[in-house]
């Protein structure tokens, strides 16, 4: 006599449809269906219900040992064992895996990661999203991934109001080429500040080669210009950028000044 795992084995196998195909279709994972036919679980009813429409078979012929042929005929086979196991191989290396808290913040997993365990992973259009956003693309008030989007934002590429990335926008962005109003980073695009080994900044750019209306660098231009010669000092910087913007925020100014004391 067939038990319910060896049944659902040789129905799914008639259908030709993977563990992957299958748990697509009931909306549970493919640990589930591989659960099922190896013994180690059975469904809940509402499953064993869906089992019985998607086989054309009825629920006593699924969980009853003595019910040996199903009611109707089922679909001939489309494709051998061996290619059926070779598509659940390649199913399980191109899908994507993910989780999402059950706790919720305004309607947003307090946590959300979803990755995609293939090579092309751009081609994966499955998203993290939540409070904290982790995978290969985030969309989350703190998002961690390839491609991040965030108010906290960190990744390959990174857009938030802090991003830090190796290619970071933001209104304070960090990373070797940053973009913002506040940028740091080898590469720097501030449309305020800027602070790198190249630096462009609206306001005031500190860097080896530096642009702005105030700058200060070994190779600077702007309005208001402090080269570093054979080196300068943190205070002489702050003095310099106090003299010129009286108003600039007390750490804003340490920070661009301890730039400054460091260019060679």
């Amino acid at each position: 006599m067939k038990v319910f795992s060896e049944k659902l084995l040789e129905l799914r196998r008639q259908k030709g449809l993977s563990q992957e195909q299958l748990a697509d279709r009931l909306g549970v994972t493919r640990q589930s269906v591989s659960k099922w036919e190896s013994g180690a679980a059975l469904p809940e009813l509402g499953k064993l219900i869906a089992l019985s429409d998607l086989f054309s078979v009825s629920v006593d012929y699924l969980v009853k040992d003595q019910l040996e042929e199903p009611a109707q005929p089922i679909e001939p086979a489309v494709s051998t064992t061996k290619l059926e196991e070779q598509v659940e191989e390649i199913s399980r290396y191109f899908r994507a895996w993910e989780w999402n808290s059950k706790t919720k913040v305004f309607g947003l997993p307090l946590v959300s990661v979803c990755f995609c365990v293939y090579p092309h992973m751009m081609r994966c259009r499955k998203k993290a999203k939540g409070i904290i956003a982790i995978g290969n693309i985030a969309v989350g008030v703190v998002a961690l991934g390839a491609l991040s989007v965030g108010i906290f934002s960190m990744g390959a590429f990174s857009l938030g109001a802090f991003a830090l990335g190796a290619l970071a926008f933001g209104l304070t962005a960090v990373g070797p080429v940053a973009i913002g109003l506040l940028a740091f980073g080898p590469v720097a695009i501030g449309l305020w500040y800027a602070g790198g080994v190249a630096a462009l900044g609206g306001n005031i750019a500190v860097g080896v080669a530096a642009v702005g209306e105030t700058a200060v660098g070994c190779d600077a231009a702007g309005q208001q210009v402090l080269l570093c010669g054979d080196g300068l000092t943190q205070t002489e910087v702050e003095a310099f950028l106090s003299a010129h913007h009286p108003r600039l925020w007390k750490p804003l100014l340490h920070l661009l000044s301890l730039f400054g004391a460091n260019l060679k």
